[in-house]
């Protein structure tokens, strides 16, 4: 799966496509080898916790000591995992039941990927999946059963690779594994629809770059103004600012929304901003609400989404009558932000309306692959995420959120845009390839991307998580098995003996 990998890239990389080569096969060789089921859960308890720490290590300087809690908490999802191993690997099992484990280990991690991206634990960050982000083949697979495919087949070679390592008899089927693995990847680019280009989109990404002080946001969005007027005369669709990009309402300040309305006058274009403030929704609801909203040179145009996926503790406390403590220890959240009730379709002007039509995503919204499918299904011809990562510099963090784009275009068929205030913006085409050069995080700029545009639709966006159902099938079809033999062992007759000899008879017949 590491063949056909895209050119380099402007940023450091956060691809971990050698996973596919086998950097499980330690730890499943470790988990096999346990001497009982309850050490085996034990290895991968602690397995599971350490690769939380290592994927999400960037949050320990807002979370401190409580980030090995949390991971500690979600190591745990690994532990049925690890008996599963051992339960199919352990010992000296036969072809079949070797075999059955190149479709039961992938799914039995399918199911710890997908418990673990609830919003609540966290959402879907760094899924075993999102590791190939650079690999064409690996794209093509998430355009047919998106991120959920591309982890199945790491995970099944990965058990077929510590198949030839670990049982010599079963080395025939491990080969049979890898055969089909490879096959499926081929084959994949052979059949699966592509999405047929239709035009482009000029997109302008505006990064203020690092702004600090405590006049901060003023200066961000004077910075903000500053680079947007630099775009004027580039003939642009939209212009994208990036997460937390206005620090007040616009309702409460005509002000600002004056500001950014001459700003689209001046470069022939509507902005999309990002307000993080106190305010309303149409419902009534009032507090703070992180909100995308769409400003064209006359105003506000009516076009705005609430984010509706919050981060855990950074957004929001999850049960926070219990929790709350967890602010006196890290930069918890004082204060819940209010969640959005939709998702949104913008549409840009056009003749006879029919002007761009684009999907926004806020921060980590853009990990979730259903809400992305959903904007596509709904006519979104691009996708664009707006995010800041502004507390993770000099971290892992931004790079690996800017690669989730990615994935996002290679599931959907559709370009895009992710913008940031001093992270990584990147954008990338309908089959996930990258388009222009990536902003880093060091850079103040606005620069302009030529979008390719894209009609069709990709098998993930038609049929869903069918990799997920798959999977859950696999599951309940093995654990009927095991149950069903395990009843027979404890409820199956009882051994035959023969009837016993009295003595008479013993004397009678002394050769019986």
């Amino acid at each position: 799966m590491a063949t056909g990998a895209l050119p380099a890239l402007a940023f450091p990389s956060p691809s971990l496509w050698w996973l596919a080569y086998g950097a499980l096969v330690p730890w499943m060789l470790l988990i096999r080898s346990a001497p009982t089921g309850r050490r085996a859960a034990l290895d991968g308890w602690l397995g599971g916790l350490g690769f939380i720490i290592a994927v999400h290590h960037w949050l320990i300087p807002s979370l401190h000591v409580f980030i090995v809690v949390l991971a500690a908490l979600l190591g745990l999802l690994w532990a049925p995992w690890a008996w599963l191993v051992r339960a199919v690997l352990g010992g000296a099992p036969s072809v079949g039941r070797a075999t059955v484990a190149l479709a039961v280990l992938p799914s039995g991690w399918l199911m710890v990927e997908l418990v673990r991206s609830w919003e609540g634990l966290g959402g879907p960050w760094g899924l075993l999946g999102a590791s190939q982000w650079e690999v064409s083949p690996a794209l093509r697979l998430a355009s047919v059963g998106g991120v959920w495919l591309v982890s199945l087949l790491v995970v099944a070679v990965n058990t077929a690779l510590t198949l030839l390592i670990s049982v010599p008899r079963a080395r025939s089927a491990a080969a049979l594994g890898l055969v089909v693995c490879a096959v499926t990847v081929g084959s994949v680019g052979w059949w699966a629809p592509e999405p047929e280009r239709s035009g482009l989109a000029r997109i302008a990404v505006v990064q203020p770059g690092v702004v600090a002080g405590a006049d901060a946001v003023e200066r961000r969005f004077a910075r903000g103004e500053e680079l947007t007027r630099t775009l004027a005369g580039q003939d642009l669709d939209l212009v994208v600012w990036g997460e937390s990009s206005v620090g007040a309402d616009l309702a409460a300040r005509p002000d600002l929304a004056a500001r950014i309305a001459v700003l689209s006058r001046t470069v022939g274009a509507e902005i999309l901003v990002n307000v993080d403030a106190r305010s309303t929704d149409p419902t009534g609801r009032a507090g703070i609400f992180k909100r995308a909203v769409l400003v064209g040179p006359n105003g506000p145009t009516g076009d705005v989404y609430d984010k509706m996926r919050l981060v855990p503790f950074g957004e929001y406390i999850p049960a926070r009558a219990a929790l709350g403590w967890v602010t006196s220890v890290g930069k918890a959240a004082g204060e819940d932000r209010i969640r959005g009730t939709r998702p949104s379709v913008m549409v840009l002007p056009g003749e006879g309306g029919g002007g761009l039509r684009f999907g926004p995503l806020i921060c980590f919204e853009s990990a979730f692959p259903d809400m992305s499918r959903r904007l596509v299904r709904d006519g979104a011809q691009v996708l664009v995420a707006q995010s800041s990562t502004s507390s993770f510099q000099d971290s892992w963090a931004p790079e690996q959120h800017a690669s989730l784009a990615a994935l996002r275009a290679a599931e959907t068929g559709r370009a895009m845009v992710h913008a940031t205030l001093t992270g990584v913006s990147a954008v990338f085409g309908p089959e996930g390839e990258r388009v222009g050069g990536s902003i880093g995080t060091d850079r103040s700029t606005a620069e302009v991307f030529d979008l390719p545009l894209a009609r069709g639709t990709t098998l993930y966006v038609r049929f869903g998580d069918w990799a997920v159902h798959g999977a859950l099938v696999v599951l309940a079809a093995f654990l009927a098995v095991e149950g069903a033999r395990s009843l027979r062992r404890w409820t199956g007759p009882a051994p035959l003996v023969p009837p016993a000899r009295t003595a008479r008879e013993s004397a009678a017949h002394p050769s019986r």
